[in-house]
């Protein structure tokens, strides 16, 4: 019984560190489950150590209280099993522990494997991420800010669209510019495969760059793949009518998937949770021309949030007649619905109001942090000791938000430092 203790205890010191993230993992049954299928009893407490920031091995080593030869071995294993995220920094190693999503969850059902069953580790995502609620609710639905955006199907846009479309907005742009990038299997389709719920969409089309997947494919996760390769994969995604959905900044994307409607959890909670805005949109909107609109109801069909959905066309003449119609307020702007319209009548207009999406995964981390009222965890993080610079830039951050969002920050870590720095800037 006490070694049962012993055990859960790890596992719970884990579960309250993955907690710390900004977005937050809910403990439940089956969390506890996955951790013990992921992770031993010991790299359970050890990571449950690690900080949040990204650390070298010396940073591990007193955190562990363990020499630098056994800290290294230890580091490496979590590396080679999709844990932990290590890069190379001019000849020395640097680590970051990935949070659940978009993180480790996924990176365990990247590959085949035969060191875990993932037939069982795909029942108990589903059961954690679909079935209980309240890690999806955590992730999704607190806070304006996002882990991920929609990338607009390249292959819809018309000319003058293609005027609008900043770069990063562009899922080839990523691809071109990315120091690396790997594919790999759909954590989603595979994970519903187990379970018998996927659907025939391209299983090998994950795609990661720059830092994931300099870690992924060093590791054996995912496939080195050149950019010639990463235009096709993204053709192919076009083809099969699936949604880009990536990380949300706009320097260095460590991730898009390539999504479909029914297996994937960024779009069942774009669907289930709709009114809060879970996925962050493009900044276009379909318009339908209902003169030429023939009521085929393929729009519909692609549509992965329901958007897009057939109503009567009020004619005399054939009562039984469809046109299509957009709700505004849960599309996500991807446009697979223009590409598949085969009268041409869906045109991308721009959104009135263009989309914020932060500069880069620090610039992210901080605000959603903010949002839900876990800054003191990026800032009190016990196990780092802050340099004057890492909170210089933790700060720079936080100063360049808007007023309000500075107040909701002064608030969760009750700085006079910060409160002086703000008055000062807005004064």
């Amino acid at each position: 019984m006490a070694h049962h203790h012993a055990i859960k205890s790890g596992y719970s010191q884990l579960a309250d560190r993955l907690n710390r993230f900004p977005q937050g993992a809910p403990p439940s049954e089956s969390l506890f489950k996955i951790l013990c299928m992921l992770f031993s009893e010991k790299e359970a407490q050890l990571v449950s150590l690690l900080p949040i920031k990204p650390f070298t091995a010396e940073v591990a080593s007193k955190a562990w209280k363990m020499d630098m030869n056994h800290t290294k071995n230890m580091l490496d294993a979590l590396s080679s099993k999709a844990i932990l995220v290590d890069v190379d920094r001019n000849g020395e190693s640097v680590y970051t522990l990935p949070p659940p999503m978009a993180g480790f969850f996924e990176f365990s059902m990247m590959r085949l494997r035969t060191d875990v069953n993932q037939k069982v580790l795909g029942e108990l995502f589903y059961q954690y991420l679909n079935v209980e609620e309240d890690f999806i609710k955590a992730l999704f639905t607190q806070g304006e800010t996002q882990l991920g955006r929609t990338f607009v199907n390249e292959s819809a846009l018309s000319e003058e669209n293609a005027l609008h479309v900043l770069d990063y907005e562009r899922a080839s742009e990523v691809m071109k510019t990315a120091s690396h990038r790997g594919v790999g299997l759909c954590y989603c389709r595979h994970k519903m495969e187990h379970l018998g719920k996927n659907c025939n969409a391209p299983m090998d089309i994950c795609m990661t760059f720059n830092d994931s997947a300099e870690s992924l494919t060093k590791n054996g996760y995912a496939r080195s793949i050149d950019v010639s390769e990463g235009l096709e994969l993204l053709q192919k995604a076009y083809e099969n009518n699936l949604v880009q959905f990536g990380e949300n900044v706009r320097q260095k994307v460590n991730f898009i998937c390539n999504c479909c409607g029914c297996c994937c959890e960024a779009m069942i909670a774009s669907r289930k949770y709709a009114i809060l805005n879970p996925v962050h949109t493009t900044n276009f909107l379909p318009a339908i021309n209902e003169n030429t609109c023939t009521g085929c109801g393929k729009c519909a069909e692609v549509c992965p949030v329901e958007a897009m959905t057939m109503v009567s066309a009020n004619d005399s003449q054939k009562p039984k007649k469809k046109k299509a119609r957009l709700n505004e307020d849960i599309c996500l702007g991807c446009a697979v619905c223009v590409r598949v319209c085969t009268p041409k009548s869906i045109s991308l207009l721009s959104r009135e109001k263009r989309v914020i999406t932060p500069l880069n995964g620090a610039h992210k981390a901080v605000i959603m942090a903010i949002e839900r009222g876990k800054l003191q965890n990026l800032i009190f993080d016990n196990q780092v000791l802050w340099s004057h610079r890492a909170l210089a830039a933790l700060f720079g951050v936080i100063l360049k938000l808007p007023p309000v969002k500075q107040v909701m920050a002064s608030t969760q870590i009750k700085s006079r430092y910060l409160e002086t720095l703000t008055q000062i800037k807005n004064y």
